[in-house]
């Protein structure tokens, strides 16, 4: 089968021929039709990602069709169109990842290529009114974005939610559950465009993270706000707690802007705030992500599709954050 195969931190990403997985009694083997990038596949390229093995396939996203199954495989899977959970071995406790938890991608082969194999448990029926790139699009950042909004920011209809950052995949996962849950949504980026885009998608308004004032803004836009969703940590973190209402909770999964600058603990005690990180998901929240997909009938931006060979530019194009929404790779089909 063909596959992008990074060989060493310091070479592109290559298109090849390798080996066709052979699956185990409780996996199957799914024909990739459509595969999608996250940051942590850009920071695998570039070698700054813990226990990076070479060769490497990489890949978390991925929708396809089901072509073998193993035999302690409920049959019915076979010939099925499916969405795989990227997140193995999460663990009996929702509230946190076993120390056996793993990504597909890394270090397991993923989805850049013809076929991945995966367990069966982790396989889910595609959202019938979604395109493969649509579909692929879903798993990592939409997972993430939704155990942030509701499994830890307990987002409800009518909430003031703040999304830092919208334009990348969590980014617009995040404001496509909050207008679909009823919030009231406000952004921030350092694109006007990528302002205007979440404006057409619902949100009341945004502001240039870049301008001096940007956290004055905001409060004279919103008053201030009931959650808090952040990918970026860094500088500007201390002001989200001026701008957080009492009882607010600010969640994070990210830390590209920094680390926590010194914060003001008498305004987290005082405005009884939550502060809670978060990273992935459980299967509940995958199973409830997919459900709310299909019951808001939602589908997932998709910035620009790219063909398999043309994988180093998709990965340039994330480097340099200029999409609004997912990238994805289209898998040609075996």
């Amino acid at each position: 089968m063909k596959a992008i195969v990074l060989e060493a931190a310091d070479k592109p990403l290559v298109l090849k021929e390798v080996e066709k997985p052979s699956i185990g009694t409780d996996e199957v083997l799914v024909q990739i039709k459509a595969a999608a990038l996250n940051r942590r596949d850009y920071w695998i390229t570039i070698g700054q990602y813990a226990g990076i093995k070479y060769p490497a396939i990489l890949g978390s996203d991925g929708a396809g069709i089901v072509v073998e199954a193993g035999s302690s495989v409920d049959q019915k899977w076979l010939n099925k169109e499916v969405i795989i959970n990227p997140c193995h071995n999460w663990g009996d406790n929702d509230e946190y990842q076993n120390r056996n938890f793993t990504i597909l991608g890394l270090p397991e082969d993923g989805t850049l290529a013809g076929y991945v194999k995966v367990k069966a448990e982790y396989l889910y029926p595609k959202p019938a009114h979604l395109s493969w790139e649509q579909a692929a699009a879903l798993p990592l950042a939409g997972m993430t974005s939704y155990r942030a909004l509701f499994a830890k920011g307990k987002a409800k209809k009518g909430d003031k939610v703040l999304i830092t950052g919208v334009g990348g995949g969590t980014g617009t996962f995040t404001l496509q559950w909050a207008v679909a849950a009823g919030c009231q949504v406000f952004v921030t980026s350092g694109s006007g465009e990528k302002i205007d885009r979440a404006r057409e998608m619902g949100a009341c308004a945004g502001v240039n993270y870049k301008a001096q004032d940007w956290a004055e803004q905001l409060k004279q836009l919103a008053g201030g706000f009931d959650v808090v969703i952040d990918s970026a940590l860094g500088e500007g973190f201390e002001k989200l707690l001026d701008l957080a209402n009492p009882g607010a909770r600010i969640v994070f999964f990210g830390g590209t802007a920094g680390n926590i600058p010194p914060l003001n603990g008498r305004k987290i005690f005082w405005k009884q705030l939550q502060i809670l990180g978060t990273t992935m998901g459980s299967p509940d929240d995958f199973k409830a992500m997919i459900d709310f997909v299909n019951k808001h009938q939602i589908v997932p931006v998709v910035d620009e599709v790219f063909p398999l060979a043309e994988a180093n530019k998709a990965v340039h194009k994330m480097e340099r954050s200029t999409q609004f929404g997912k990238i994805v790779l289209k898998i040609m089909s075996e």
